[in-house]
């Protein structure tokens, strides 16, 4: 097709040409992470009336069993501080997670699983892989090796780029 041939496309600011496979690729990928959240979320609602903000919490305390600060939860789920609270707030009520002040700091507050929210972690996250491994059964064990290889490779090319969604380079980079 000629460059020329589509002004529509040109004015835009598309690529002169029909053939839009990065665009096909981000909705293909979007496609699936919504699915697949979707039935982790129904699962999670339906399997252990809980939410996966909530289950994300637990996981976090789940691999740090000494604790974490209410602060450094917040960077790791990236949600607002206020969420944390209102979901930690939530299971301190339920018996499922523990809230500690810490010596020498009275603005900060340790939480971790209590042994009753471990074991309760436990059967979800048995279930939660179990339902993502149905999820992707359908592959092959090589299909996924190797679109788990290629999704890597797309992640480090994403995070090299530096740019901004309008597709300037960052600040003193060039493109």
């Amino acid at each position: 097709m000629n460059e020329m041939a589509d002004p529509v496309a040109q004015a835009a600011g598309r690529e002169p040409h029909d053939d839009h496979d990065a665009l096909r690729l981000w909705l293909r990928l979007l496609a699936c992470t919504t699915l697949i959240d979707g039935r982790v979320r129904a699962g999670l609602r339906e399997r252990f009336a809980t939410t996966l903000p909530r289950f994300d919490l637990m996981s976090q305390l789940e691999r740090n069993p000494d604790g974490l600060r209410m602060g450094e939860l917040s960077r790791r789920l990236m949600v607002t501080g206020g969420n944390v609270t209102g979901i930690t707030t939530a299971l301190v009520a339920e018996g499922l997670v523990e809230r500690r002040a810490i010596p020498g700091d009275r603005r900060a507050q340790l939480v971790r699983l209590t042994p009753v929210g471990k074991r309760a972690f436990d059967a979800m996250a048995v279930e939660h892989e179990r339902w993502v491994k149905d999820m992707v059964g359908g592959l092959t064990a090589a299909d996924r090796e190797r679109l788990r290889a290629l999704l890597g490779k797309l992640k480090t090319t994403i995070q090299g780029r530096h740019t901004n969604p309008q597709g300037s380079a960052a600040k003193g980079e060039r493109k």
